[in-house]
């Protein structure tokens, strides 16, 4: 059954996307889901996530934080974003402002085991972090893709994924976008095209469990 992600033996990992408070708790919030959304997906990733702890399949969350809002305004889009008050991104030079609230994940997410990649600049969460250096130095090849927002980071470290030659599965009902549904779902349709698969938390054990034993987590370290 692992042929049906391309390897010869699946040796997973749980990427987490900017699951932090900044994108789901509205309190908050700089760049905020609608309530709706980030309930679900909050609910969601919380029951995929307890699944692949009990399954001794790592989770590896990502977080956006910016020492400076000039760390921001260096990308064109995003400077322009800001200064356009129907963009959903018009707040983006105020966003995870190291030593903000929103910079910290959502504590019904996080386990003490989890690793943390905490240096995510940009929508591709391997530009400039050390999360290949980290998935690699846990053999992993396939990664199981959660988070915030499917149309950005997702869409964008999915396709780095598929670059860097991982198998990626993008979890649907792990993953929200705050421009909409039209633009979460045109995502899902790029990544099914051209980039990886995607499945629902319950049917991608289907393909997992046929997959040789997880390694223990001595031989992780």
């Amino acid at each position: 059954m692992s042929s049906v992600l391309g390897v010869d033996e699946i040796h997973p990992a749980a990427v987490v996307i900017d699951m932090h408070r900044g994108h789901l708790d509205p309190g908050v919030a700089t760049m905020p889901l609608s309530p709706e959304e980030a309930t679900r997906v909050v609910e969601s990733s919380q029951q995929f996530l307890a699944e692949c702890r009990g399954r001794g399949v790592p989770v590896v969350h990502i977080l956006t934080a910016y020492r400076d809002a000039a760390e921001i305004s260096a990308n064109p889009f995003w400077r322009t974003a800001a200064n356009n008050p129907a963009s959903t991104r018009r707040s983006v030079l105020e966003h995870n402002l190291i030593g903000s609230p929103g910079c910290n994940v959502m504590k019904q997410l996080l386990d003490p085991a989890d690793i943390i990649v905490a240096t995510k600049k940009r929508y591709d969460c391997f530009r400039a972090t050390d999360l290949d250096f980290t998935l690699r130095a846990h053999r992993v090849n396939t990664l199981l893709i959660a988070g915030v927002n499917t149309n950005s980071c997702v869409l964008s470290t999915t396709t780095a994924a598929c670059a860097l030659d991982y198998a990626a599965v993008v979890i649907e009902d792990c993953v929200a976008s705050m421009d909409g549904p039209a633009l979460h779902d045109a995502a899902l349709a790029c990544i099914r095209a051209a980039f990886g698969w995607t499945a629902n938390s319950a049917d991608v054990w289907k393909i997992l469990d046929d997959r040789p034993s997880p390694l223990p987590r001595s031989d992780r370290a």
